[in-house]
């Protein structure tokens, strides 16, 4: 599976610059891709980065949290979600199982990994959970 450029160069600037608070990314099966499909501004969500994944396909998107820890230190995380509703094919399931590892590796700087199949399992509480 290839990745288009386009996506390590908008993750180093979600990661650098903070130009971004999130980025889904998609593969384009025709052409066995990876690519962007939605930069969400550094001012969006959580909640704006749930509803950028479609009820019924596979994504991968990486988020970058902000939090406040128990001593009181604001600090930054950069989350890895794996996105695969049961609604979706099997086919697009196994191709994006299958990919993730090898994309993965190409984003250097994500530190937490999240592999989801309903919304719940993504809750911002779980994403604090994780965080700290």
């Amino acid at each position: 599976m290839a990745v288009n450029d386009e996506c390590k160069i908008r993750f180093l600037e979600l990661k650098a610059k903070r130009s971004y608070r999130f980025i889904v990314f998609k593969i384009e099966e025709q052409v066995q891709q990876v690519v962007v499909e939605k930069l969400g501004e550094p001012g969006n969500s959580y909640d704006d980065l749930g509803a950028s994944l479609p009820h019924n396909e596979c994504r991968y998107a990486v988020y970058d949290f902000d939090f406040t820890t128990d001593e009181n230190c604001q600090k930054s995380k950069i989350f890895f979600i794996a996105w695969s509703p049961d609604t979706a094919r099997v086919r697009s399931k196994m191709l994006y199982a299958s990919s993730k590892d090898r994309f993965r590796r190409e984003l250097d700087g994500v530190q937490v990994e999240l592999q989801v199949t309903d919304p719940c399992e993504m809750s911002l509480d779980i994403v604090k959970g994780r965080a700290l």
